[in-house]
C-alpha cells in the first residue's frame, strides 16, 4: 500500500485539530494508502518541536521551504495565518505535493485567484487540492445537504445562517494577529463568516450571486501583552489598533432567486460557537445547529396539518454519512471527528485521482463573497456582486 508523507506548517490551535485528524483516520476508515505525521513547521524550534512530541509527528521543522523542497513530502497541510496561505500552497503544488489550506483559502480575491489558477495547473498533473471547510463533514451537515439534493424541502425559498461567538466581548481581551487585518485578512467575517457562507452555498447547491451588508469594529484597540507578540506595528506593551471587522450581518441571493440572511459575530454575548442553518422550501424546512451537532431538525409540509411540526433526527446511524466507521447508533459523534472526515476524503481523492471538496475553486466563491459583503458596507450597504463565477460543480 502506498504511504503518504505528510508536513503541516503551523502548530496553533488547528494544528491540534489537524492532527487529531491525521491521527485518527487512518485507525478508524480503511483508507487506500497509509498515511505519516513526518514533520510539523514553525518559526520557534523549542515550541514547535513540543507539539511534534505532544500531538505524534515524527520531527520538525523551522523552515517551510527546506521541508516543501523534499522528496520524501506527498501532502502539504497549512495551518498557518492567512497571510501566508498564498505562498506556502503555490510553492507546495509547483513543487508536486498535494495540498490541504484551511479557510478562508486566502486574505484577497487575488491571493484565491493565483492559488486557483495553481490548483488546476497541479490538477492536471495529478496533484490535489482542498481547503478545509470542516463542518461539510459534520455527518448532520452533510446528510441535510443530501436530503435537500433529493428535493425534500422542495423550491427553496429563504436560507438563514449564523456564526456567533463572544470571545471579543471582554474589552481587555488582548490583541491577536486574528484582529489585524494584514495578518488575518479580516475579523469576524473571514475567520468564522465564511464558515457560514460556505455551508449556505454546500448544502443548497447554489452560489450567492449578490449580497448587501455591513461591517462593524466594536472595539478599535485592544492591549498588547508583550512586545514579542509578533503583531505588525506593535512596538511594546500598551494598546495596538483592531484592524478588522467584530461584526458582519448581510443578505444574499441566490442564483435561483432564493434570499439568504447571514449573521457572523464575535459578540454575541453567550455564543461561544454557534454555527447554524435553516433552509425553507414549498415542501418544508431542514435546519442543523453545531451545538446539538448530532441532529437536524426536519419540518415535513406535505404530510397533514395535524401531523405537521418539526422534528428531530438523530443522525448517528451507519446509513448516515461517515458514522459506520465509529460507534453504534446514538453514540455520539464530536467536533474533532470533522477532521478525521477531512483526511478521509482528501487520502481518497489522492488515491482515486478525484478532487475532493470543498476545491480551490469554491474556496475563491467563498473569497469572493466575503470581498463583496466588505464593499458593500464600504458602499452604504448597497447591493454588491459577487463578480466572475469559479467553476464549482453543483453538489
Amino acid at each position: 500500500m502506498t504511504t503518504l508523507r505528510v508536513a503541516m506548517i503551523g502548530y496553533g490551535f488547528m494544528g491540534a485539530a489537524h492532527s487529531q485528524g491525521w491521527r485518527t483516520a487512518p485507525r478508524v476508515f480503511g483508507l487506500p494508502a497509509e498515511t505519516e505525521m513526518a514533520v510539523i513547521v514553525g518559526r520557534n524550534a523549542q515550541a514547535v518541536g513540543e507539539a511534534a512530541r505532544k500531538w505524534g509527528w515524527a520531527e520538525s521543522a523551522t523552515d517551510w521551504r527546506q521541508v516543501i523542497a523534499r522528496e520524501d513530502i506527498d501532502i502539504v497541510d497549512i495551518v498557518t495565518p492567512g497571510d501566508s496561505h498564498a505562498e506556502i500552497a503555490i510553492a507546495a503544488l509547483e513543487a508536486g505535493k498535494h495540498v490541504l489550506c484551511e479557510k478562508p483559502l486566502a486574505n484577497t480575491v487575488a491571493e484565491a485567484e493565483a492559488m486557483a489558477d495553481a490548483a488546476a495547473t497541479a490538477a492536471a498533473r495529478g496533484i490535489r487540492a482542498m481547503v478545509g471547510f470542516t463542518y461539510r463533514r459534520v455527518p448532520a451537515v452533510t446528510f441535510l445537504r443530501d436530503l435537500i439534493a433529493e428535493g425534500v424541502v422542495g423550491r427553496i425559498s429563504h436560507v438563514r445562517a449564523s456564526y456567533r461567538q463572544d470571545w471579543l466581548v471582554d474589552p481587555e481581551m488582548p490583541l491577536a494577529w486574528r484582529l489585524q487585518k494584514e495578518h488575518a485578512g479580516s475579523g469576524a467575517l473571514g475567520d468564522i463568516g465564511a464558515h457560514a457562507i460556505d455551508l449556505a452555498q454546500f448544502v443548497t447547491g447554489q452560489n450567492l450571486q449578490k449580497v448587501s451588508g455591513v461591517v462593524d469594529t466594536i472595539i478599535k484597540e485592544r492591549p498588547v501583552l508583550d512586545s514579542g507578540s509578533g503583531l505588525s506595528g506593535i512596538a511594546g506593551a500598551g494598546y495596538g489598533p483592531v484592524t478588522v471587522d467584530d461584526i458582519a450581518i448581510f443578505t444574499g441571493r441566490f442564483e435561483s432567486g432564493a434570499l439568504a440572511s447571514f449573521e457572523a459575530s464575535r459578540f454575541a454575548t453567550g455564543r461561544k460557537n454557534a454555527l447554524a442553518i435553516e433552509v425553507s422550501g414549498d415542501k418544508g424546512a431542514l435546519a442543523f445547529d453545531l451545538e446539538d451537532l448530532n441532529s437536524i431538525q426536519f419540518y415535513d409540509r406535505t404530510v397533514p396539518a395535524d401531523r405537521q411540526g418539526f422534528r428531530k433526527i438523530l443522525v448517528t446511524e451507519a446509513e448516515h454519512p461517515y458514522v459506520s466507521a465509529w460507534w453504534p447508533a446514538g453514540h455520539m459523534l464530536g467536533y474533532e471527528h470533522g477532521f478525521s472526515h477531512q483526511v478521509k476524503d482528501l487520502v481518497e481523492g489522492i488515491v482515486g485521482g478525484t478532487d475532493p471538496h470543498s476545491t480551490f475553486a469554491e474556496g475563491l466563491r467563498v473569497q469572493r463573497v466575503l470581498d463583496a459583503v466588505e464593499r458593500s458596507s464600504e458602499n452604504d450597504s448597497a447591493w454588491t456582486s459577487v463578480g466572475a463565477d469559479a467553476a464549482v460543480p453543483a453538489r
